[in-house]
């Protein structure tokens, strides 16, 4: 058993241990809520950092200049992180994700003007079409036939959503997406991540390879055209291309499964959305709140000397471990149930898709790809039940991401 925050809360040199497998990162997050504006905490590998769970707290530090993601110039600890520590492809991924000030800018306006919400809008036909056909596939199973929703739908549609958008042929798809689940876990074994890391990286470069020998008019060709401009450079073309991708699929992989389970154990409101007194919208939107996608974004740190209050000091050059997840359950923010599936609640802010600078690219994508999918499952399928009622499905084994690793479920397609 790991020590409790309570027990170390005047004992700064033994810090919180998280668990690497993220076993239940909302009773942790709200354990560590208890303690502080900020915790030290064991990441998985043994690295220590500052993790911060609640909402206020987050928000003063994503927000504040003195907070860098930029690990070169502002982590001096960062050589001492073990070989295959399994938070260090999102740490040290090359690219506007972990740079600081003007240079974040700078890369991170090559991606953004292809995820306006006008640009979004126009691709929802598109996604609805791919979403009818992987439901049409689901509802031909045999009667009493249990269907993983995970693998037949929700993992699918978002992977070819953002295969589509940056031209990824179609046999590099699946093994794409695979590679980047497989260092999603954050239990693994060392020599598993690196094996994962290498594999990735591998996949990452032919596929860049590929498009420099196949120029095209979509994301990948943009980022090629920058790459000859010398705009941006051959890592940090695959870091744009790993953290796109990967993160432009899982984050709706987690957010359409986690959406379809909470309908499947509320009958209340599954009926009144099926009766259309519950839009797509606020149930995607309370799901966010709930059961975010993402729990922890690796790694920020601190330009400076930062004085969070309640005897808190996050000294300059210590990392930062900031918990979007665990805002939208802060019951500061949400006095009433902030545990509670209500899409009926008057607000349901979170932090879901991160917060100031660094705030998603890629939110309204994600948003769309789970209210189709919603509407249209629930449409084909009104019969659709979990295979085993009362049980929850495994968790995918990660302080990372935040989902179910299936969602065995029963269609019960109509009798033609």
């Amino acid at each position: 058993m790991p020590p409790s925050a309570n027990e170390h809360r005047n004992e700064p040199a033994c810090p919180f241990r998280m668990d690497p497998a993220g076993g239940d990162l909302q009773a942790e997050a709200a354990e560590l809520r208890q303690v502080g504006p900020a915790v030290r905490a064991v990441l998985p590998g043994g690295v220590v950092a500052w993790s911060v769970t609640r909402y206020e707290s987050i928000k003063e530090l994503v927000s504040d200049p003195r907070v860098s993601r930029d690990f070169r110039a502002h982590w001096p600890d960062r050589d001492r992180v073990p070989e295959g520590w399994s938070l260090g492809m999102i740490t040290f991924i090359e690219g506007f994700l972990n740079r600081y000030g003007e240079e974040h800018r700078r890369l991170r306006r090559m991606v953004t003007p292809a995820f306006t919400p006008k640009r979004v809008r126009a691709l929802e036909e598109t996604v609805r079409s791919r979403a009818r056909e992987l439901v049409a596939e689901i509802a031909r199973s045999a009667p009493g036939e249990v269907v993983d929703l995970r693998a037949s739908l929700s993992w699918p549609l978002t992977m070819w959503v953002i295969c589509e958008l940056f031209g990824v042929p179609d046999e590099r798809k699946e093994p794409l997406g695979a590679a980047v689940d497989a260092l999603l876990d954050t239990s693994a074994a060392p020599e598993l991540v690196v094996e994962a890391q290498v594999h990735l990286y591998r996949l990452l470069a032919e596929l860049a390879e590929y498009k420099r020998e196949h120029p095209s008019s979509d994301l990948a060709g943009d980022l090629i055209a920058h790459e000859r401009e010398g705009e941006l450079s051959g890592d940090e073309l695959i870091g744009t291309l790993l953290l796109m991708i990967g993160a432009g699929f899982e984050t709706a992989v987690n957010l359409i499964t986690s959406s379809t389970h909470t309908l499947l154990t509320h009958p209340d409101h599954r009926e009144r959305f099926g009766r259309g007194e519950l839009s797509a919208g606020e149930i995607v939107e309370e799901s966010l709140r709930r059961d975010p996608p993402v729990m922890y974004v690796p790694m920020r740190y601190a330009v400076e000397d930062i004085d969070l209050g309640e005897g808190v000091v996050i000294r300059r050059g210590e990392a930062i471990l900031v918990g979007f997840g665990s805002a939208g359950r802060d019951p500061e923010l949400h006095p009433e149930g902030s545990d509670l599936f209500d899409p009926d609640r008057e607000s349901k802010e979170h932090l879901s898709f991160g917060f100031g600078a660094h705030f998603c690219v890629g939110a309204h994508l994600a948003r769309l790809e789970g209210r189709v999918a919603l509407e249209e499952v629930f449409a084909a399928l009104p019969d659709l039940e979990m295979a085993e009622a009362g049980t929850e499905p495994p968790r995918i084994p990660s302080i990372i991401v935040n989902g179910a690793a299936e969602l065995p479920v029963i269609p019960h397609p109509a009798t033609p």
